[in-house]
């Protein structure tokens, strides 16, 4: 036995269209099985009795459909019985086309939707106006509390129905649906704003227990700690803006700044961090800093002391990892907390409308700061790749068979970097277009323990394993200059004689200059000796 929907309006000539259209296989089911479905189940009345307005189709006497829109409370189409559906009919514009077009063909379409849950029921009957008489029925389709004028009453014989699939329906909420959706939420915010009050309280008696300078640094750049953001479990957020809002100075994609910091030992040390914001900002840099458990104490320092409204005087900002400015394609490929300088580097290019890639590799989501935002910001640009999924990132599958203008950016740990010029070195692909920065250089595995001697200072320091010879050299209180620490600055370059073995591991020196200099922040004798002039 054939459905009664697909009986009635699955006419020759509809049935044609959905063969044309390769659709008529999907419906051909509803040409057999159970023929019920123009009797209501529990499903259909309990949607029915949850609905609070419908759409209703009659046609006129010139065969033109017209469709009016019917609203009351909530349930005031009533479910009279399995095959029966009827409505109390309240005064409106007093145009009566529906009624009219009943009296002449009592044929009517109804389409109920339950915009929220994305539902929609559609049905077909026969309609007909409830005797002034019939006292009965016009009482069991009133509404009570209902402040309206009820003109007739209305029942439908239903003839067949359907439920509609929810495809481009979109969701939309009445004032009470909202209610309930947010109640709950208000609960919740006002239960968080408690929690988050006690523990301020609780982080200022803390802080003012805590001897913290507001000043730190000597810096010539003077900015203030305005604004502290959690943006994984280890990475911490800060804005710096310069006190009255004043406008910074303008830097270029892939800039770094010196911040000061105070060790546990109270020793006030300079750490660079990339300038991770927009850089078409004047208003204000962001820095992110990862909390390293095992570094030397100067995230951890930061973590625990820096706080809202601490002047930092900082060294202006310098940039050793500036973009190329052809037009080539840029392939940006970051690794944890080397998303900073590599976020802004991407703003720019997106700035610029030049073509890109950003390669962002991590634990997990969780831990990989920015990347809900570059996501929203860049689109499809934005490659992720997460470890803890099985999701790994190929240097070879990036850089192998790019055009010979191609030019790439790599931050992140020390592993991948070496990893990353390795096979840039076997793809044959030019210096000039492999761009690299790294500010936490560790001391190179091979190290051993040696002796340094500094002949204008007339110092003999002993350089363990562990060390590099900057910090040695800045533990023994001899002043020098310094600045990146991962040898692409040149500020911490010393002359060493002729015939000096050394392993030379700055990327800022030429051959040339090797042969009578080294950068204290990275380099090593391959010696247990050395003489420095210094």
């Amino acid at each position: 036995m054939a459905h009664q929907y697909a009986k009635t309006l699955f006419t020759k000539t509809v049935r044609q269209v959905q063969s044309e259209q390769n659709s008529r296989t999907g419906y051909k089911g509803m040409d057999v099985g159970e023929d019920y479905n123009f009797m209501l189940s529990e499903t259909e009345a309990d949607f029915i009795g949850q609905r609070d307005s419908f759409y209703m189709a009659s046609v006129s006497e010139t065969q033109w459909p017209y469709v009016q829109h019917r609203g009351g409370i909530k349930g005031f189409l009533k479910v009279l019985d399995s095959k029966t559906l009827g409505f109390a009919d309240y005064k409106g514009n007093r145009q009566y086309i529906s009624t009219g077009n009943f009296r002449t063909n009592d044929r009517v379409s109804i389409i109920l939707v339950d915009y929220p849950n994305r539902r929609r029921l559609k049905l077909i009957g026969r309609i007909s106006v409830v005797d002034e008489q019939d006292w009965q029925t016009l009482s069991a389709l009133e509404d009570n509390g209902y402040r309206a004028r009820v003109e007739r009453g209305f029942t439908i014989k239903i003839t067949a129905f359907d439920w509609n699939c929810p495809q481009h329906i979109t969701p939309r909420y009445s004032e009470s649906e909202l209610s309930n959706l947010i109640e709950p939420l208000e609960k919740q915010i006002n239960a968080l704003e408690l929690k988050l009050e006690a523990e301020l309280q609780s982080k200022v008696i803390l802080a003012n227990s805590r001897p913290i300078s507001e000043t730190l640094g000597d810096g010539e750049l003077s900015l203030v700690i305005s604004g502290i953001r959690q943006l994984t479990p280890e990475i911490r957020a800060y804005e710096l803006r310069r006190k009255n809002n004043e406008p910074l100075p303008k830097i270029n994609a892939g800039a770094h700044i010196q911040v000061p910091v105070i060790l546990e030992n109270k020793q006030l040390v300079w750490r660079n961090y990339s300038i991770s914001s927009n850089p078409e900002r004047t208003d204000s840099y962001e820095i992110a800093v990862k909390k390293e458990q095992h570094g030397s104490g100067g995230s951890q320092a930061i973590h625990q002391s820096y706080q809202l409204g601490i002047t930092l005087n900082c060294k202006a900002p310098r940039n050793n990892f500036s973009l190329n400015k052809s037009n080539s394609t840029s392939v940006l490929i970051a690794a944890g907390i080397g998303i900073t300088p590599i976020k802004s580097m991407a703003l720019a290019l997106l700035k610029q409308d030049k073509e890109f890639e950003l390669h962002f590799a991590g634990r997990t989501e969780e831990y990989m700061a920015y990347a809900d935002r570059l996501s929203r910001q860049v689109g499809d640009k934005l490659h992720l790749y997460i470890s803890a999924q099985g999701n790994r990132l190929s240097f070879n599958q990036l850089m192998a068979n790019r055009s010979d203008e191609t030019n790439f950016y790599f931050c992140g740990p020390a592993s991948m970097l070496n990893t990353f010029k390795q096979c840039a070195i076997e793809l044959g692909i030019s210096s000039d277009r492999i761009h690299f920065e790294q500010f936490n250089q560790a001391v190179n595995e091979s190290a051993r323990a040696c002796q340094l001697t500094l002949t204008k200072s007339n110092v003999t320091i002993d350089v363990n394993s562990e060390q590099t010879l900057l910090d040695a050299v800045l533990e023994a209180n001899v002043e020098l200059p310094y600045s990146c620490m991962v040898g692409e600055c040149k500020s911490c370059v010393v002359n060493i004689p002729k015939d000096a073995d050394v392993e030379h591991l700055d990327s800022c020196l030429t051959d040339k200059e090797r042969t009578l200099k080294m950068c204290l922040c990275v380099s090593r004798p391959r010696s247990k000796v050395l003489a420095i002039e210094l």
